[in-house]
């Protein structure tokens, strides 16, 4: 099992709060010893853990915000790259959430089964080979926001890019996403035009919700680095939180 690499990497990819914070002195130590991500990736992921120890984190939020919640090119929901707001959007949703009940994972009714840290944490549930294989079939979204990123010269383009470099990618498909307009978060008024049509919340949830709760996905980590001979994903049957 891979539970706690997908685990790190999702936490990493969630908006920050002071829980995540005070648990990333462990994130470099286990993503070197699991031995999942390739080896080249980890410099860069730990140079992000290290920002997360040392920044102050209204910053880390401030970025988080900046980023994934007003540029929708860097949307960390899957289908909105795919689907966009088509009806196939919604059945994807269906069969994906589906797919988690299946395995036990169960999410909160507020929650969009294709954001990236969800996804990840349900990877953390299965075999390896299994996880890299689903991870297969997001990878060109994956990949193509590691790019998004990298062009902006932010840390986080890290996490993408190792999840990238885990599974065979469909080069053609990236293209095709790329592209597609990238915003630029400093545009106000073509944000506000591009937003006044949505149906669906995306990224944390609205200030009056707060922060996402990670709580469940931390309480686990936390079990199973300091119980390591437990099997990784036997505790998986909670709710999982992002808005």
């Amino acid at each position: 099992m891979t539970a706690k690499s997908f685990q790190i990497l999702s936490l990493l990819l969630a908006y920050p709060t002071v829980e995540i914070q005070a648990v990333s002195c462990e994130f470099g130590e286990i993503l070197s010893g699991e031995g999942l991500v390739p080896t080249e990736h980890l410099p860069a992921l730990h140079r992000l853990v290290e920002e997360y120890r040392t920044h102050d984190l209204l910053d880390l939020q401030e970025r988080y915000v900046t980023l994934f919640d007003r540029t929708r090119s860097l949307s960390l929901h899957l289908f909105e790259h795919v689907h966009g707001e088509s009806r196939d959007r919604g059945q994807a949703m269906v069969d994906l959430k589906a797919m988690y009940e299946d395995r036990g994972l169960e999410i909160d009714s507020k929650e969009l089964p294709d954001f990236i840290p969800l996804f990840l944490e349900f990877l953390s549930t299965l075999p390896q080979g299994d996880a890299v294989d689903l991870l297969g079939q997001a990878a060109h979204v994956i990949a193509a926001l590691g790019e998004r990123l990298a062009k902006r010269e932010s840390s986080y383009a890290a996490v993408m890019q190792a999840l990238a470099e885990m599974a065979e990618v469909d080069s053609e498909a990236i293209k095709a996403l790329l592209d597609e307009p990238d915003d630029d978060p400093d545009d106000l008024e073509a944000l506000d035009a591009a937003w006044e049509a949505e149906q669906v919340a995306f990224g944390p949830g609205s200030p009056d919700e707060g922060c996402p709760k990670v709580d469940g996905m931390l309480d686990r980590l936390a079990a199973e680095i300091t119980s390591p001979s437990k099997p990784a994903g036997t505790a998986q049957n909670g709710s999982a939180h992002n808005g």
